[in-house]
């Protein structure tokens, strides 16, 4: 009897419980609206401010909906000192290598770390990750000396090295759990087959952590793109300036003294796109590697 009882009880006890679903539903989606919103629409008011004319983008109180459309800053920005060009492909250059040397560094740290029996290995690890604690601002004057030694500032190269040892604490991690979570027994069936380990590195377990690797490329990338600090200690030529530093030029551009802001925020909306087209071509392997190795 009592048991007759229980089972009519659950019906009812689900049917109570689907509006309050419904209801958490919709108050998550309005807060997730909500989080968009305010991320968006700085990024909104930066774009439309690129499209107004001169003295509409420096007007106080500012106007946020242009009374007309002009291309005015952007053609300025195009042609200012060695032209826009020049710095997309400085920084689009130290990027690929940024990638380029962060990859070749931590594939095989990481895949070392994660299977070979190296004594005190979690110790080293561990070692490595306190780099992370670091600011790298406080490295930048030895470094700067360094690389003024061997001849490394000025060039996209020794830029490239900084961002890469910026880059590697967290680079490390990410490949070092996603080689981990790679069942061993894969490696083992390749040995059996005569493969060495360099083999096994770059047949099995690379294509197995695509995922994680295009993490990596895409931080390092990111990184890369919008570092200032480094790049200013580093470059002091004009023509080796990447994006970053050609806007902190052109903030001051005005015949006054005071603030492009047309130009300004059309150098930021240009920055921007690279990253935005990055992230949504490598989206769903960003998000899956992210994950690699979370959960064993």
């Amino acid at each position: 009897m009592s048991a007759t009882v229980e089972l009519r009880r659950i019906p009812a006890v689900a049917a109570r419980r689907r509006p309050r679903a419904g209801r958490g539903r919709y108050l998550m989606g309005a807060v997730c609206v909500a989080i968009a919103t305010v991320m968006l629409l700085p990024l909104a008011a930066s774009m439309l401010a690129s499209v107004k004319p001169t003295a509409e983008a420096a007007a106080s109180p500012p106007t946020y909906l242009p009374h007309s459309l002009s291309l005015d800053s952007y053609q300025r920005l195009w042609t200012y000192q060695q032209g826009l060009p020049t710095y997309l492909l400085n920084s689009l250059g130290t990027a690929l290598l940024a990638i380029a040397f962060t990859l070749l560094l931590t594939v095989p740290a990481a895949y070392a770390l994660a299977r070979f029996p190296i004594p005190g290995r979690e110790v080293l690890f561990v070692f490595l990750l306190l780099a992370l604690i670091v600011p790298y601002q406080a490295l930048l004057t030895p470094m700067f000396l360094m690389f003024a030694r061997v001849g490394l500032t000025n060039t996209l190269v020794g830029l490239a090295i900084l961002h890469t040892a910026i880059q590697l604490p967290f680079s490390l991690y990410i490949l070092r759990n996603s080689f981990s979570a790679i069942p061993r027994e894969l490696e083992e069936a390749a040995i059996t087959d005569g493969a060495s380990s360099w083999q096994v590195l770059l047949r099995i377990c690379v294509p197995s952590a695509v995922p994680a690797i295009v993490t990596v490329a895409l931080f390092a990338f990111i990184m890369s793109w919008n570092e200032f600090l480094g790049a200013l200690v580093l470059m002091s030529k004009g023509a080796s300036f990447t994006l970053p530093l050609i806007l902190a030029a052109a903030r001051t551009e005005t015949s006054l003294g005071g603030t492009d802001w047309g130009m300004l925020q059309a150098g930021i909306t240009i920055s921007i796109i690279p990253c935005v087209l990055v992230y949504l071509l490598l989206q769903r392997y960003y998000v899956s590697g992210l994950m690699t190795g979370a959960v064993k």
